[in-house]
């Protein structure tokens, strides 16, 4: 691990302020391997990957014929097809960059690559294999394990490879080579650039720094010239293989300068982003045309995840309507017998992107509020009818919203959809608010399954289920909507906040 040590260099003349700073090595740690670098072990993660394919894709042909018919099978066309498929998963992988290591060391983002890619693969093959009528070649026992156990050694390696990944990185075990950096005086202290570049295995051996006032003279290369000498010959004797300029982008002309005298150096010189522009440059680059542009902020959704929640959203309140026909019919006919008035209640609620829907619910108050003001239902409420309280203790009077789902204005899983005159109250008062219209609402959501239903009686109440809201939306996944759906169905009848 490198260690910047704070002695200065001695300068020629301390009018200029400038300070060389040289790293010296840590006696516990050392310097990393010079073979271990990046995009060593990306390649390297890309090898294991394709071997646990072929290996799982073998074993699996090759154990369940032995099992099954005592026999080894056609051992030689499963290891072609298991090479193919490590083949093409690999480029997949690479293509979606999922060997870097920022992606490596985040494991639910590995976890929903490795998933959706190896599945995907697997269903676009046997979809090949169907069409050019080569499928009989292989046995469906054979494919099934192979999907199963092949997926199941991926993702066991990725939580190894991650978490090795992750400790390299932080004792700073990778090697890049010899750097210098030449900072903007006080840059190299505020911004984490050099402990980056020291858990990406560059070797720091000397940073100089500059004020800010030299960075601003249009004189800067005549009046810095013996300290860019010694700085140049350190490079040669060093044999230093990268310079990083960390200075605002606002000097154009200091940039320049630096980079014309750095031209006798047969070395790429890279420049960090300032503070200023990092904090954009976080973002994702996109290209648009010829320009490329930072994306601040993202649909929270791509098409492709739009799609699979759509599926999930059909599929689920098309067998709900199915499986809950009997009751929604029987608590239809026992509001219609209880209580005058219409069995469905429908309120202006705001769905996706803030538009206005009508939200179907069975009937449960003597009243049907709707409009500018309208009070939410409190404990011992009188405008509760009898079975009303009992329809919403077990949330049957949601169950009409299967409708809003299957028209596309609700989903299975989302915040959930607050009456338009209290969305226009919490808009005002909640920063945040309105970043719940980025996903459609929900019959029920992860502030639900977390406590926070029926009546928000404090401003405190209604940020907390804000803050799980805005927590989906940022971490959405399918397996997370099932879950939330299973935890629903468990929790339902246990609710107590609903009245």
């Amino acid at each position: 691990m490198t260690i910047l040590s704070t002695r200065p260099v001695p300068v020629a003349d301390s009018a200029t302020e400038i300070r060389l700073v040289e790293p010296v090595a840590s006696a516990s740690t050392g310097f990393a391997p010079s073979w271990l670098r990046p995009v060593v072990v990306e390649r390297l993660l890309a090898v294991v990957d394709a071997a646990l394919i072929v290996v799982s894709g073998i074993g699996c042909a090759v154990g369940y014929h032995v099992v099954t018919a005592g026999t080894l099978g056609k051992a030689d066309v499963y290891a072609a097809a298991s090479v193919l498929v490590a083949i093409n998963f690999v480029l997949l992988t690479i293509v979606q960059q999922g060997y870097r290591l920022k992606t490596v060391t985040h494991l639910p983002r590995t976890f929903r690559m490795t998933l959706t890619t190896w599945t995907g693969l697997f269903g676009a093959l046997l979809a090949i294999a169907f069409t050019m009528k080569v499928s009989d070649e292989f046995s469906r026992g054979t494919t099934i394990s192979f999907y199963l156990v092949g997926l199941a050694a991926l993702l066991a390696w990725k939580i190894v490879a991650a978490r090795w990944t992750a400790h390299a990185l932080r004792t700073g075990a990778f090697a890049n080579g010899r750097a210098l950096l030449i900072a903007e005086f006080g840059l190299a202290t505020s911004s984490n650039t050099v402990e980056d570049l020291g858990q990406h295995g560059y070797r720091l051996m000397r940073v100089m720094e500059i004020p800010a006032k030299e960075l601003a003279s249009p004189l800067l290369l005549s009046s810095l010239a013996p300290r860019f000498e010694e700085l140049i010959n350190y490079a040669r004797e060093q044999r230093i293989e990268h310079v990083f300029l960390l200075i605002n982008w606002s000097r154009q002309h200091a940039i320049d300068s630096i980079l014309d005298v750095l031209k006798i150096l047969p070395l790429p010189v890279h420049l960090v982003p300032d503070p200023n522009t990092a904090r954009f440059l976080r973002y994702p680059l996109v290209g648009t045309g010829n320009t490329f542009t930072a994306e601040l902020r993202r649909a929270p959704l791509t098409w492709r995840e739009r799609a699979l929640k759509r599926a999930l959203d059909l599929a689920g309140a098309s067998l709900a309507l199915f499986v809950f026909a009997p009751v929604m019919l029987v608590t239809a006919l026992l509001i219609k017998l209880t209580s005058p008035g219409p069995v469905f209640f429908r309120q202006t609620r705001h769905g996706f992107g803030g538009r206005a829907f009508r939200i179907f619910k069975f009937r449960t108050m003597r009243v049907l509020e709707d409009g500018p003001t309208i009070r939410q239902a409190e404990k011992n409420d009188p405008r509760v009818t009898p079975i009303g309280k009992w329809l919403r203790k077990t949330s049957i009077d949601e169950l009409p919203q299967l409708l809003n789902v299957l028209k596309g204005d609700m989903s299975l899983v989302g915040p959930r959809p607050h009456a338009a005159a209290h969305n226009t109250e919490y808009e005002q008062i909640i920063g945040n608010y309105a970043f719940r219209h980025h996903v459609k609402p929900g019959i029920t959501g992860w502030a639900q399954v977390n406590g926070y239903r029926g009546e928000t009686r404090t401003l405190d109440l209604m940020q907390k289920r804000v803050e799980c809201d805005l927590w989906y939306i940022n971490n959405w996944s399918l397996w997370l909507d099932v879950r939330i759906i299973l935890q629903t169905a468990t929790m339902g009848v246990l609710q107590t906040s609903a009245y």
